[in-house]
């Protein structure tokens, strides 16, 4: 157990040793911290001095907690929850919807679907300001990292809460100048031409599980870790490849090689924590999305339209 110590601790205190035990390296939760790398090791030593224990151990691979640095850690994660939670609380209970709102989605949503939308909300509503948090990573809610996440997947987490407004379909595209007929060649005819596929740090994605299933990976030419990377080199005609519909449909430079296949689909979520729903900006951001992304179903779902139109 901690002794008492002559001083008494501060919040900053267990902030800091939480950071040491999470980075393991002074530099690393100094920069976290918004710190000096000295500030850190001279509280360390402080605080140390006046628990009377070691709170780390210093190996090579890092500082490592020991049993009394790790209550002090388990304490820090603690009071952070309750006062992200207190937060949180707080930010529901806003009378009139204003202020910031934060929203976590990745660079194919906001290139291809969102931002119009965006546009159309800040215009509604010009007392709420947007920050868009761009990344694959998912946000943490529940410490408000964002307000709402809007995701691409089929597997939500189960901490948040949210609304399935549509269904994202993917299809086999090519380059139209490749393709002159009408009607493509089967897929099996497909096989042996150049393909496209994402990285391998995106082997769960249904999408490039089918590529390497059945694609010869010499026949995989060109790897590219974003979906936009993906449809900027299939219009290049670097090779075919999978691609949302609401995306290769609205492209005039590329033409559908196959219907969309349902196993290759991802579900549309918008999410936000629990504390947070009836938040009057939350709400209002929600509910506009939803019936907005709804209007947008067919292209979602790969309805054929006229080669870049996109529903009224």
């Amino acid at each position: 157990m901690i002794q008492a110590a002559a001083k008494p601790l501060a919040w900053d205190d267990f902030r800091l040793i939480k950071a040491i035990a999470d980075k393991r390296a002074l530099p690393a939760a100094a920069a976290a911290l918004g710190i000096n790398h000295s500030t850190v090791f001279r509280r360390l030593g402080q605080i140390e001095e006046a628990l009377g224990v070691r709170l780390f151990e210093r190996h090579r691979s890092g500082y490592v907690a020991t049993p009394a640095g790790e209550e002090m850690v388990q304490l820090a994660a603690r009071v952070d929850d309750d006062i992200n939670a207190f937060s949180r609380k707080l930010a529901g209970q806003e009378i009139t919807p204003a202020g910031e709102l934060r929203v976590a989605t990745n660079d194919t949503l906001v290139v291809d679907l969102l931002t119009p939308l965006f546009a159309q909300f800040l215009a509604q509503c010009p007392d709420i300001r947007l920050d868009i948090l761009i990344g694959n990573r998912a946000a943490n809610l529940s410490k408000r990292d964002a307000d709402v996440a809007i995701r691409a997947t089929d597997n939500p987490p189960e901490t948040l809460i949210g609304r399935k407004p549509a269904r994202i379909a993917w299809a086999l595209y090519g380059r139209a100048a490749d393709f002159p007929d009408t009607e493509p060649p089967p897929i099996e005819a497909l096989w042996q031409r150049r393909w496209i596929s994402m990285g391998e740090e995106f082997a769960v994605m249904n999408a490039v599980r089918y590529v390497a299933l059945h694609v010869a990976p010499e026949r995989v030419a060109y790897k590219v870790n974003t979906v936009l990377g993906l449809a900027e080199a299939v219009e290049a005609g670097i090779g075919i490849g999978f691609l949302p519909c609401f995306i290769g449909d609205t492209r005039p430079g590329l033409t559908r090689l196959a219907p969309p296949d349902p196993t290759l689909g991802t579900d549309l979520w918008l999410l936000t924590h629990p504390d947070m729903r009836h938040t009057p900006r939350v709400r209002l951001f929600l509910d506009f999305l939803a019936t907005e992304v709804a209007r947008l179903k067919p292209l979602l779902e790969g309805e054929r339209l006229a080669a870049g139109s996109r529903p009224e």
